[in-house]
């Protein structure tokens, strides 16, 4: 279904060269990048337009948040969660930091006041919170998730409030318990938003799920009032009931909207709500919303590939190749000693010597790639082969890494 009335929609993706030099379509977040979406019209303006604005300063006037588009983010979130009846994905916002004192709690503290329906829990058990969530969803707040997720052991432990947190993202996922003497089988609802605020990344699973905003602790000269409940409280709730206000009319409205997104997949269904709101509103929203959605999904993308536990090795092998020349195959000993030389990636302090055949024939082997005899110059060799990373490469890492794009254009 087309946007509102005047909304602009990205040009069509066009083909993308990727570092092996194939031409494949790319998802609609490269042409629609930074200048395309700048270049978007504002849309007309309805009053919430104006209200998102007042809900805007009051978060940044409490918060400072690590840039424009994640306050962007943040307050299209609150008001997301005043429509969650007309959603068929309730997006979390991950609230997270390298350490403490990063402004991940107070931004809690505001968000519990604005949202609708707010349930606060700190370690709750899953049965608590499942129990909690009712046909008209609430907004759970959990804080101190390290304190559930922090570690292995604790995420073993806790592995039913992570199935849960996983479950209520999407509408129509109940967990099923049986209840009462005679244990009668009970489908309990597990949809809702929720903001989730730790030291440290959550579970993949969790974050894959979330609008990620990676705090950071106030540098030296960065202000912001100290917040009281008594005093400050108020105005936050007066901004919570007008939004609730604005919203209640548009339901059936915003269920029915089919925006145009410049992501795909489960990024798209869980920046679809935010997205929604800002058209809704107008004004300079529309493009704010996609704005923040393309870099900020695209900044956590950056994040996963340099994760050695994701699809880091497939980005730095691919480099490899594109550095050799691009040939049919490479050893295994020239991908190693090329990784392990590699000063600004992980993988020299991979186990207690540097990464290992064994060890990358582990991490490949999850990408369904395998090692053989393969043909270097004019000896038989044990390596790898350039087309058994092709359809990794296009699923984990389909666009040319910027240090790649040099290299990519002469090979």
């Amino acid at each position: 279904m087309p946007g509102l009335p005047g909304q602009h929609h990205p040009t069509e993706p066009q083909p993308a060269a990727t570092a092996c030099g194939e031409s494949e379509p790319t998802a609609p977040a490269e042409p629609a990048g930074p200048t395309g979406l700048d270049a978007m019209p504002d849309a007309p303006a309805t009053g919430g337009a104006d209200l998102l604005a007042q809900l805007k300063a009051l978060i940044a006037r409490f918060v400072i948040l690590p840039s424009e588009e994640a306050l962007d983010a943040a307050t299209l979130w609150v008001a997301a969660t005043h429509l969650q009846t007309a959603w068929q994905h309730a997006p979390r916002l991950a609230v997270v930091g390298p350490a403490k004192r990063c402004g991940k709690s107070r931004l809690l503290d505001v968000l519990t006041e604005t949202v609708h329906k707010p349930v606060i829990t700190v370690n709750s058990t899953p049965a608590a919170v499942f129990r909690s969530i009712t046909a008209e969803p609430p907004t759970l707040l959990v804080d101190e998730a390290d304190t559930i997720f922090g570690t292995p052991k604790m995420a073993e432990k806790n592995e039913e409030m992570r199935g849960l947190l996983n479950a209520g993202h999407q509408k129509d996922r109940p967990v099923l318990r049986v209840v009462g003497n005679d244990h009668t089988p009970h489908a309990f609802p597990t949809f809702a938003m929720a903001a989730i605020a730790g030291i440290g990344d959550l579970p993949d699973t969790i974050m894959d799920r979330s609008i990620v905003i990676r705090m950071r602790r106030r540098a030296e000269g960065e202000r912001v009032s100290p917040y009281r409940t008594k005093r400050d409280s108020p105005a936050l709730h007066e901004i919570r009931a007008k939004l609730a206000l604005w919203t209640k009319p548009l339901a059936e409205k915003a269920e029915l909207l089919e925006p145009d997104l410049p992501v795909e997949d489960r990024a798209a269904d869980t920046w679809e709500p935010l997205v929604i709101i800002a058209d809704l509103a107008g004004g300079p929203w529309p493009r704010l919303a996609r704005q923040a959605c393309a870099r900020m999904v695209a900044s956590e993308a950056q994040a996963e590939e340099e994760n050695p536990s994701g699809a880091r090795i497939l980005a730095d092998i691919r480099r490899i190749f594109v550095g050799s020349g691009d040939p049919d195959s490479l050893s295994t000993d020239h991908l190693l000693i090329a990784l392990n030389n590699d000063h600004e990636a992980p993988w020299a302090e991979h186990g207690r010597g540097g990464l290992t055949p064994r060890g990358l024939g582990a991490m490949l082997r999850d990408y369904g790639i395998s090692s053989g005899n393969v043909r270097v110059g004019d000896t038989q060799r044990k390596g790898y082969t350039r087309n058994k990373f092709a359809d990794a490469w296009r699923r984990y890492c389909p666009t040319v890494h910027p240090l790649d794009a040099g290299e990519a254009s002469e090979s």
